[in-house]
């Protein structure tokens, strides 16, 4: 790992069924690094609540955001780079994750709602369901470029992760 990725956590963000994991593994692979999936993270409530279709709502998520944001406030604090993938929705969310830290890079992965739909169409065994997506795109703020990472998901992962490197 080179000295530019040393100390960071880049959260990979966006919609369910963007690809957030697979290409949040696939960055730490390559970054050599620990990897994290947010969802991992969500009490059994959130879970059971998206289980049965219903979005969260910011009182759901604070919590949970809190304990993503202490994991990373950990490897920022002993110089280790991580990745995580997190969903981070909306500016609020992305703040109360970063808590001020300069060496947090979001990530967000871009793609249009009916190649997602098609995607999550052929998705097994995630509590997330196909139908909630339209809400997942209601909720999204996108990123300003220039504060983020950019990575328009429509190309192969190698792509992506090269392009991300290279930013």
């Amino acid at each position: 790992m080179s000295k530019l990725e040393s100390g960071r956590v880049y959260v990979v963000m966006g919609v369910s069924g963007c690809g957030k994991s697979t290409v949040g593994q696939a960055l730490a692979q390559r970054l050599d690094c620990s990897f994290y999936d947010g969802d991992d993270f969500h009490p059994a409530a959130n879970v059971a609540k998206m289980s049965q279709g219903i979005p969260l709502n910011d009182e759901d998520r604070w919590p949970w955001l809190d304990r993503l944001a202490d994991l990373m406030a950990e490897h920022l604090g002993q110089g280790e780079t991580a990745v995580l993938a997190c969903s981070a929705l909306k500016e609020k969310y992305r703040q109360r994750l970063k808590r001020g830290q300069e060496n947090v890079i979001f990530v967000y992965l871009r793609g249009s709602f009916d190649l997602i739909w098609q995607r999550m169409q052929h998705r097994e065994g995630h509590y997330m369901k196909a139908e909630m997506l339209q809400s997942q795109f209601d909720a999204l703020e996108e990123p300003d470029p220039t504060t983020a990472i950019v990575v328009d998901i429509d190309q192969d992962i190698a792509s992506m992760i090269s392009e991300i490197i290279g930013r």
